[in-house]
């Protein structure tokens, strides 16, 4: 995902992480505080109840794709490209804080919006009005005392937290873009996998935390936590670890001769 932009948060205990990331990478905008609806950002309950909506999306990503690549995509490969163009980031949304202070966000679906320029820019996800972002972290935490602080007892218990957050997030847009995507449950939740699991590796491979999020992940993700298919499967080679994706994402459909990394129709 190439974009541009700054970063933008309050002093809400997940949002250190944030500004972390922003510092490596300024190409995400994550806003917890000022984000009015409107002015392009969709919802997931939006999406839910417009299908005029999920075709503009998808008639805007297939072109997208077709200027990049010289030729117009199959309607279930924009639909997975759009799907990529919001998991990725929502998935860091999730990961950054669980990873730099072990603190998982806990947004509604009502809260949580996302924003892509058709033409380029910086992928945006804010948080909308209406209440408080709630949190989960672990005894100890000094935001533990913070009054939208949801303590969990051990890091299994956060671990699950996440994963939880995350599925509720991502499930409402497979129902969405069910027919369009044509793929099966275990593909998909193939695709979350591989999207948790590639987001936080990219994003601590800038901060220097490569090491820490690989162990993290594995054990987050170790290939039996439904409703997610496989797990983040890294393995050691001398270069560092690498894996193969879980789910395919299409990407020869629109360049054959350049597969994407951890490509699982590649013999390793």
């Amino acid at each position: 995902m190439t974009v541009r932009g700054a970063i933008t948060t309050s002093p809400h205990p997940c949002a250190a992480a944030y500004r972390a990331f922003g510092r490596v990478f300024p190409d995400l905008r994550i806003r917890l505080t000022g984000t009015r609806p409107g002015a392009g950002w969709t919802t997931a309950p939006r999406l839910l109840a417009s299908p005029a909506l999920r075709e503009r999306l998808l008639a805007a990503e297939a072109r997208r794709t077709a200027r990049r690549h010289g030729a117009a995509p199959r309607p279930d490969v924009a639909a997975g490209f759009w799907l990529h163009r919001v998991a990725w980031p929502l998935g860091l949304f999730f990961t950054l804080p669980w990873l730099l202070d072990a603190r998982v966000p806990l947004p509604t679906a009502e809260q949580l919006a996302h924003r892509h320029p058709a033409r380029g820019g910086p992928a945006e996800l804010a948080l909308l009005p209406g209440g408080p972002l709630r949190f989960a972290c672990l005894p100890g935490d000094p935001a533990a005392e913070h009054p939208d602080a949801l303590v969990l007892p051990d890091r299994p218990a956060l671990d699950l937290a996440l994963r939880t957050a995350f599925a509720d997030r991502l499930d409402p847009l497979f129902t969405a873009f069910g027919p369009q995507l044509r793929r099966g449950s275990r593909p998909l939740w193939g695709l979350a996998t591989d999207e948790l699991t590639e987001g936080l590796w990219f994003a601590a491979g800038l901060l220097g935390e490569e090491a820490r999020a690989v162990a993290a992940l594995s054990a987050l993700l170790p290939g039996r936590t439904a409703p997610f298919t496989g797990g983040a499967g890294f393995r050691s080679t001398p270069t560092g670890p690498t894996r193969t994706r879980v789910s395919c994402c299409l990407f020869y459909t629109v360049s054959p001769t350049a597969p994407c990394a951890g490509c699982p129709r590649v013999r390793n």
